[in-house]
């Protein structure tokens, strides 16, 4: 402070005077204030509790949202392998239906449908068709399943990592 405030030449312009005391007031009032905002910044870094607190809560931030697009890439996934499967099971359940239709229309024609009524194979196989395509929902609902299980999974190991 006695550079500015010399014997050579003060902020009053007296020379060889003393300093003006209301300049030194302010200058020990500006230092005070610098050096409050010093001290709060060093005590902002020392202070490992809360950057650790915020850190983590980051980190937990980050990890809900990577949660909620892994569910939602997972139900994108299911809701298409269910469409797929559905639309497969429709395809098999018309296709053995055809295949059924055309084996009855056979056995008709063979003559022996007199022997396959006797055994019931005929009726047998009619009545697996008109389950089949009364109740195609089995076979989906586990296919669905399995792949509820496969996201479930996916979810479980990118916590883990």
């Amino acid at each position: 402070m006695s550079d500015r405030n010399g014997a050579t030449g003060g902020k009053n312009g007296a020379t060889g005077g003393k300093p003006d005391v209301a300049a030194l007031r302010e200058d020990i009032k500006q230092t005070r204030a610098e050096l409050g905002e010093t001290v709060q910044a060093l005590a902002a870094k020392a202070d490992v509790k809360a950057r650790a607190r915020e850190q983590v809560e980051l980190t937990k931030q980050k990890a809900r949202a990577q949660v909620h697009d892994a569910t939602g890439k997972v139900r994108e996934v299911a809701a298409a392998a269910v469409g797929a499967a559905s639309e497969k099971v429709r395809t098999a359940t018309a296709q053995a239906g055809d295949k059924v239709s055309l084996a009855g229309d056979k056995v008709k024609e063979s003559g022996a449908l007199d022997k396959v009524k006797e055994s019931g194979v005929l009726e047998k196989a009619q009545d697996a068709r008109v389950q089949v395509q009364r109740n195609p929902i089995p076979f989906a609902a586990v296919l669905a399943a399995g792949m509820a299980l496969v996201g479930i999974i996916l979810i479980v190991r990118g916590r883990r990592q």
